[in-house]
């Protein structure tokens, strides 16, 4: 398969940044995978260059302006033209108000939201330039709803919302497609098992079949909105499962 180009995927842990990867290294990517220590991507790295896949990690702190810049500099030189961006880190914390330090908020924001609008920037930047592009944005319940405990987290969620709708109104005329990926569910992913047992008891194997998404369901949600025609772009998606409240 010919190459289509470089997805760079930022904030990429072992969900769902792993099966993005996975998924656009599977269409003929060239895949980049930015996270703040590389070393926990080699086994991603060396099971999809197995498969015979173009596939590179990198280290990379997303709230270091001059950090992002340079990962964009360095895989535009080293590797080709970025036509997708994925943003997708964020720290999920629960905390009550009053527990809610003025240091956790900010981090809080700094890494879902202003991380986030750096490496929006930077893509669009080199995107523009040869007016074509995909930028996806992870977002969550907390996105649209903020719950108990979740001050920090919804507010830095909520901002990533607002600089995603920004930039697609600035950007899609120009060509460049940005999609808000809302997830309303739990993730079926170990963090949440490890989460779900500590919290309720409740193990893996004993979760119902299909009341988690799965990372390969998100990771096709982002596949098929890449494909979309630009008559007819979407800029957000809601996933959840079929026995969700919401």
């Amino acid at each position: 398969m010919a190459a289509r180009g470089v997805a760079i995927l930022v904030g990429a842990g072992d969900a769902i940044g792993a099966a993005v990867a996975r998924r656009f290294a599977r269409g003929g990517y060239t895949v980049c995978i930015c996270r703040r220590d590389a070393s926990k991507s080699q086994g991603l790295v060396a099971e999809l260059r197995a498969a015979g896949h173009d596939v590179h990690a990198f280290s990379v702190d997303a709230r270091q302006e001059a950090e992002v810049q340079g990962i964009f500099a360095r895989v535009e030189k080293e590797h080709g033209p970025v036509e997708v961006c994925l943003y997708n880190a964020g720290s999920n914390v629960n905390k009550p108000l009053l527990d809610t330090t003025e240091k956790l908020f900010f981090k809080a924001w700094e890494l879902a939201c202003y991380g986030g609008f750096l490496v929006g920037r930077e893509a669009a930047r080199v995107m523009l330039s040869r007016g074509r592009g995909t930028i996806f944005f992870t977002g969550a319940t907390a996105s649209v709803r903020g719950g108990s405990g979740f001050a920090a987290f919804s507010s830095a969620k909520f901002g990533l919302r607002a600089v995603a709708q920004a930039m697609a109104r600035e950007l899609g005329p120009k060509n460049i497609h940005v999609v808000h990926l809302l997830i309303d569910a739990g993730v079926d992913s170990e963090a949440i098992h490890q989460r779900m047992k500590a919290a309720k008891g409740i193990e893996a194997s004993d979760i119902p079949p299909d009341s988690l998404t799965k990372t390969s369901s998100i990771a096709e949600a982002y596949w098929f909105t890449h494909q979309q025609s630009k008559d007819g772009w979407t800029h957000e998606l809601d996933l959840r499962p079929s026995v969700e409240k919401w």
